[in-house]
């Protein structure tokens, strides 16, 4: 499907569909009163019959009428004009798609950019309908053999632009909005696939892939061996219950190299990649397990950042590291006891085989010493602890630098994948006490998110660090069960406020 940006006269305009709002009170928007003009009257008639009044989730679809341009013509309610707020524009966005599929509607114009949601811009309007029609666009079919979902009609929408003088930014907007899109829809694909598909070598070359086709990216993919010479203990340790064989991927997108005198440090991004995840000697319960293949959604979220990378092409230096294994239950698997070594040095006591995301995190974090990073920024499905804390809306964040916390909150308000901070007091510290190793590999039932984030910090003390726990919102379960693409929009507008700007 393409999308594109284009100031319209809608009184000229021709499309397969206007989409037009419409707020309480059966109030037309602006766009909505040129066209009823052209119509007669037509459109008010609509309103004053009852069929729908303006608010929020109500939808009407009206056929061709005399005078007007367009073939169809789709009014959305939006509510109260003034209390038009972003999760109400984002359904608005997504319920227009749903109504379009049902019609023969092969294109679209979106008069959306003129509703005022909040205190945003129009271009914000921009980002998030090129983002959510793109995420509309995706289907799984990868195992299905008998697909019947049918196939999208619709091939092109136009984002009207209601004053020319923003079409640059615009631009802009859509450009960000769609390589976003594009990279959940990556990150959701991964993750949607079953365990037996989705292996960490499956991973490495779907993380190639993305290098093949990006000048300014390139992948190494280090094996068993490699990872035994760098001294990665703890993450082999957990994959010594599988016959999947680990894969450690390096990803690295150059956009921009800066100078010998002033090298540009690179933003590291560390996604866990645990492929599937039974718990290991510390076997899950039966129920939902199944979800377990969903444990990989840290990775996914990596290369779909580096997917939307590869499409905007910012002047920006990043790194994207991936450990990626099984946790299986086996003969030669941790056992609850066990002590290994990581790649810092640092001794494990490995008290439950299920705290192992942090076991391959840990020597992640410390091959990303070597880059001298700017920050680094480590994405786990990592604690259920998270998901009773915040639910399914808000990912857990901790770390050591209050300032890069604090741009990763303002950017997840900005694009509404929205982050909680939650305190790394030393104090929680002492849960971690081992009587048999410097470390245990859990601290409790008390606080598990922090504790988990507490071991972490014990491999970042050289570095800006921010943790980001995706348990809650990496995924959804029940009808809608699937992988959600959480938390690209956050990465990639941060990593874009460190890009080089263009001369």
């Amino acid at each position: 499907m393409e999308i594109k940006v284009k100031h319209t006269d809608i009184r000229q305009h021709r499309t397969d569909c206007a989409v037009i709002p419409v707020y309480e009170k059966r109030r037309l928007s602006a766009a909505g009163k040129a066209l009823d003009e052209l119509a007669n009257g037509a459109l008010g008639r609509v309103l004053r019959s009852g069929d729908l009044d303006g608010r929020r989730g109500q939808s009407r679809l009206l056929p061709a009428m005399e005078g007007l341009p367009c073939a169809r013509v789709l009014l959305l309610g939006l509510g109260r004009e003034k209390d038009l707020n972003e999760r109400g524009f984002r359904d608005a966005v997504t319920l227009a798609w749903r109504v379009l599929q049902d019609t023969g509607s092969r294109d679209a114009t979106f008069y959306l950019g003129e509703s005022k949601v909040g205190k945003q811009g129009e271009e914000w309007n921009i980002y998030q309908a090129a983002r959510l029609l793109r995420l509309a666009s995706y289907r799984y079919t990868a195992t299905r053999s008998d697909d019947r979902a049918p196939k999208a009609a619709l091939r092109r929408v136009v984002l009207d632009v209601a004053d020319k003088r923003h079409l640059p930014r615009a631009r802009r907007a859509l450009a960000e909005g769609d390589a976003t899109g594009e990279g959940m829809n990556l990150a959701r694909e991964l993750g949607n696939l079953p365990g037996n598909i989705c292996t960490p070598s499956h991973l490495a070359s779907e993380a190639r892939k993305l290098a093949k086709g990006c000048e300014s990216m390139r992948v190494q993919v280090l094996d068993q061996k490699a990872m035994e010479k760098l001294g990665m203990g703890s993450l082999l340790s957990v994959a010594k219950g599988s016959r999947q064989p680990p894969r450690f991927i390096i990803l690295e997108y150059r956009g921009a190299r800066g100078t010998k005198a002033k090298p540009l440090r690179p933003i590291v991004l560390v996604g866990k990649g645990i492929t599937f995840d039974s718990g290991g000697v510390s076997i899950k319960p039966s129920a939902a397990m199944d979800e377990m293949k969903f444990d990989m959604c840290g990775a996914a979220s990596v290369l779909g950042t580096f997917r939307a990378l590869a499409q905007l092409q910012p002047k920006v230096h990043v790194v994207g590291l991936v450990p990626s294994c099984e946790n299986m239950p086996d003969g030669a698997a941790n056992k609850p006891g066990d002590v290994v070594t990581s790649m810092s040095g640092k001794t494990i006591e490995v008290l439950n085989t299920d705290a192992e995301g942090r076991l391959i995190l840990c020597d992640a974090l410390t091959y990303a010493e070597k880059y001298q990073p700017r920050a680094v920024i480590d994405i786990a499905t990592l604690t259920g602890a998270c998901v009773v804390a915040l639910g399914k809306h808000a990912t857990g964040m901790l770390g050591n630098d209050e300032r890069l916390m604090h741009e990763l909150e303002r950017h997840g308000q900005d694009t509404g994948d929205r982050v909680w901070q939650l305190p790394l007091w030393e104090e929680y510290q002492d849960q971690l006490k081992s009587n048999f190793a410097d470390i245990a590999n859990i601290g409790g039932r008390d606080a598990g998110t922090i504790t988990a984030a507490c071991f972490l910090s014990r491999f970042t003390e050289k570095m800006k660090w921010a943790h980001l726990d995706i348990a809650g919102t990496a995924w959804h379960s029940g009808e809608k069960k699937g992988a959600t693409g959480r938390p690209v929009p956050l990465l990639t507008r941060y990593i874009l406020s460190k890009a080089v700007k263009k001369s």
